[in-house]
């Protein structure tokens, strides 16, 4: 599918065909997807990334660290988008009706555009618990609605950006031990970078929990990888990371230690072949884990730690 997807977009997406001509690519010698062209993600901040015409429905923007050079990922038809995550969901989680879903988002809450906002507010509404929702500043009524869940054993997500659950881990250190706590990545300039072990640590104790979990996604992708553990990531079947050389970037390998090239077949009308700034490693199962960014790269709001 991945090949076959390369060659609609090499003919549909005049960007993706631009990047692969002036790479000097002969479309007949792709013969595995580890020959595909990856279009570099700083595209997304410079050009409009589509496949067909230019009509879209709306785009989602990067979250980013300042208010300029931020990525756009336009979005043709939003009920890819919402497919992709919920299905996405349901395989690492199983039925959205079963779960509480707890927000704390607060800087993302305040962008118009962006995508993890969409994918939470669309699984709060399909859990269709009254519990279920955003909190922004109001911690201490977190706090009573996480105590309650607990007491009920309810099967509950919380789901949050790392700065927002550090600052309420500083405030609350309580057994929540039923809750699954999921951080999704971004300091925002509010704290110190720090690594995902030592986050999950610091939940962990707080929290007296076995495992923190963690959400990979970003504006520039419809589809969303998930770590229940050890900060060891899988992907759901239409997503593939790869391993790109940093000192040669057309060498591409299934796995080992490199810097990260994403097939998303969710980005049918954008482009499904990302050369991201992320580094880490691939494993022979396609599980993956990240241990941050490429150096010079830009800081963006996923970030944990730059290298």
């Amino acid at each position: 599918m991945a090949l076959e997807l390369f060659h609609y977009q090499h003919k549909q997406n005049t960007v993706y065909k631009s990047w692969c001509d002036c790479l000097g690519i002969d479309i007949n010698n792709i013969l595995s997807i580890q020959n595909i062209p990856f279009l570099p993600i700083s595209f997304f901040k410079t050009h409009k990334v589509l496949t067909g015409n230019e009509a879209y429905e709306l785009f989602f923007e990067s979250s980013g660290t300042t208010q300029t050079n931020k990525s756009r990922h336009y979005i043709k038809d939003i009920n890819v988008y919402t497919e992709s995550f919920t299905r996405g969901f349901e395989l690492f989680y199983g039925d959205i009706k079963e779960w509480f879903i707890i927000g704390l988002l607060p800087s993302y809450l305040q962008q118009q555009h962006s995508s993890l906002i969409k994918m939470v507010d669309e699984l709060i509404k399909r859990s269709g618990h009254a519990e279920s929702g955003f909190y922004l500043d109001e911690v201490e009524k977190l706090y009573r609605v996480l105590q309650q869940l607990e007491q009920r054993q309810q099967k509950t997500l919380l789901i949050g950006v790392t700065y927002a659950l550090l600052d309420f881990a500083e405030q609350y250190s309580t057994q929540l031990s039923s809750i699954t706590i999921m951080e999704t990545g971004g300091m925002k300039g509010r704290r110190r970078e720090i690594t995902r072990e030592e986050v999950h640590a610091i939940l962990k104790d707080r929290f007296n929990l076995q495992q923190v979990h963690s959400e990979y996604g970003m504006s520039e992708l419809l589809s969303q990888a998930y770590a229940k553990a050890g900060g060891i990531f899988s992907c759901p079947p239409w997503m593939k990371v790869l391993v790109r050389d940093e000192d040669d970037p057309l060498l591409i390998k299934t796995r080992g230690k490199g810097a990260f090239n994403i097939i998303d077949l969710a980005n049918v009308n954008s482009c499904a072949f990302i050369a991201t700034d992320d580094v880490g490693e691939v494993f022979e199962d396609g599980s993956f884990s990240v241990a941050g960014r490429m150096d010079g790269s830009d800081i963006r709001g996923c970030s944990l730690m730059v290298l």
